[in-house]
């Protein structure tokens, strides 16, 4: 059965088959829409997009077009339903699709955003609401992050961010000391996780 949650003023409808929406991460959105003030001519992609209530949040704050990417047929579902629901259903593209696949090779983004699962693998049984594959992020809870980027990194236009949540600060100096193609600019702390701005290096 959906439940519908308030989302920084958005109804975003969701149920226990996909994560449930985090207030916090609004921050993610409000800063993409600051990021965008700045950002190139261009759409914005969302990759672990889930309910899609992330870049919904930006793009009614900043209309600009939106291509949400997940693999889960559930999560898409909803994706539409909420863009549709929000009366911005002609600015997004939902794509069930994975990582590897989420765009094509001459597409180019003026922001990514992305929502990986962040939760080191064996912390997961701490977390007994959510859906395992939606929070599992491997050992160190970085592995769907680093895909993220692999896959953001050639698809930014001249000038464009990526914006990406994690679980600690910890998390987020671990990736950066690992980036090549992209530069850790800036962190933020929300409630629940952190989210951090990326350029091109």
């Amino acid at each position: 059965m959906p439940e519908t949650m308030t989302f920084a003023g958005l109804r975003i409808a969701y149920d226990e088959r996909v994560l449930a929406p985090r207030t916090w991460t609004a921050l993610q959105a409000e800063w993409a829409a600051d990021v965008l003030d700045e950002a190139p001519d261009g759409p914005v992609l969302e990759l672990c997009s889930g309910a899609g209530q992330i870049g919904l949040l930006a793009i009614s704050r900043r209309p600009r077009r939106l291509v949400c990417v997940d693999d889960s047929a559930v999560a898409c579902s909803y994706a539409r339903r909420n863009a549709e629901a929000a009366g911005l259903g002609d600015l997004v593209e939902v794509r069930e699709r994975d990582l590897a696949h989420a765009a094509a090779p001459d597409e180019r983004f003026a922001l990514v955003l992305a929502d990986p699962p962040w939760v080191p693998t064996a912390d997961t049984d701490r977390h007994p609401a959510d859906p395992p594959e939606a929070i599992d992020g491997g050992p160190d809870g970085l592995d769907v992050a680093r895909a993220c980027l692999r896959v953001a990194a050639p698809l930014l236009l001249p000038g464009a961010s990526v914006l990406l949540q994690l679980g600690t600060r910890e998390q987020a100096d671990t990736l950066a000391a690992q980036l090549t193609d992209l530069v850790l600019t800036e962190v933020r702390q929300g409630e629940g996780g952190v989210v951090v701005l990326l350029g091109a290096g």
